[in-house]
């Protein structure tokens, strides 16, 4: 499956739109990772721990993303968007979404 945040797949004709497709996770934060975290805080520096977390959501939404694009048929999902929220303390929405779309 080929997912791009342009508009267009170069070499590729978009024969048919089939709407908007969506993936997304919800991830809470680890006690390991905030105990590291509280600690980094006093000296500064990257949060590996976090990033890690969110490289595995966005990883998560994505395949999600592709299993519906799938679902309807896609060849392609394009002008893919990320895009992130709290839901309550200590937890976060990673959604991504676009268009799928069948190639000619």
């Amino acid at each position: 499956m080929i997912y791009v945040t342009t508009e267009t797949i170069p070499g590729r004709n978009i024969t048919e739109s089939l709407g908007v497709v969506t993936g997304n996770v919800v991830q809470a934060k680890h006690i390991g990772r905030d105990i590291m975290a509280g600690l980094k805080s006093i000296v500064g520096g990257e949060i590996r721990g976090y990033t890690e977390m969110l490289n595995e959501a966005r990883d998560v939404a994505i395949g999600r993303l592709v299993d519906s694009a799938k679902e309807k048929g896609a060849d392609a999902v394009v002008g893919i968007r990320f895009t992130t929220s709290a839901i309550m303390d200590g937890s976060s929405e990673i959604m991504v979404f676009g268009t799928a779309v069948k190639l000619g």
